[in-house]
């Protein structure tokens, strides 16, 4: 440890934090990948938690699945610019309330969102040094479509609109700084950790690295 502090051989340097957005067309494996990456990053990574304008429903929680608002609250933070993306669906607006997220970028916290390309874009506009962006692809149409139909809760004629729809999502995939194939569940979850590991390092979020190189240039003039 030198004067600045820092110690290089440390696993987390003081750093500013990074948004980790998987999107990815539906069945394509993104949730699952979404909460294994959780459960093995041992809490640096936190999921982000989106306002919505719907009732909760049975077993949900405020504040944990979701904060559950009124519609005129919604539109009040819209007005005040503290949603950094928001959507209307199913006659129900959701949205990513700015403070929090904020808050913890600057405390060195890492926050995942589980959202698609469109919310993705939304925060590219908004925070694009803080943003990393993985495409999630299923490794041909039939796995995708076997992997709709063994979930065993949409009718064949929604299956269909699902896959016509993955097939205008998948054209996004250029708006993405990684794209990962999950053909095999471990392989990707893998790649998803490298993926972070190497973001956390990226020299830009390091701030820890101003004090200690000042310090190393001091330490070398006295010394020599």
């Amino acid at each position: 440890m030198n004067d600045a502090g820092l110690n290089l051989s440390d696993p987390e340097p003081e750093r500013r934090g990074l948004l980790l957005v998987l999107s990815a067309p539906s069945g394509a494996g993104k949730t699952s990948l979404a909460r294994r990456l959780l459960d093995d990053d041992g809490g640096g990574l936190e999921l982000s938690v989106s306002v919505t304008t719907r009732p909760p429903r049975e077993g949900e929680q405020d504040g944990i699945d979701y904060h559950f608002i009124a519609t005129e609250t919604f539109e009040d933070l819209k007005r005040k610019n503290a949603l950094l993306e928001w959507a209307p669906v199913h006659s129900n607006f959701y949205g990513t309330p700015r403070a929090p997220v904020e808050a913890r970028l600057a405390n060195g916290g890492d926050i995942l969102f589980d959202i698609d390309w469109q919310g993705a874009a939304q925060l590219h506009a908004k925070l694009p040094d803080d943003l990393v962006r993985v495409f999630i692809l299923p490794p041909s149409a039939e796995a995708l479509k076997g992997r709709l139909e063994g979930r065993g809760q949409d009718s064949a004629e929604v299956i269909a609109a699902r896959l016509a729809r993955a097939a205008d999502e998948i054209g996004k995939w250029q708006q993405f700084d990684y794209v990962i194939v999950n053909d095999d569940f471990e392989a990707s979850v893998a790649e998803l950790k490298n993926i972070l590991a190497v973001e956390r390092r990226r020299r830009s979020r390091v701030t820890g690295l101003h004090g200690f190189i000042d310090g190393l240039q001091a330490d070398l003039r006295r010394s020599f």
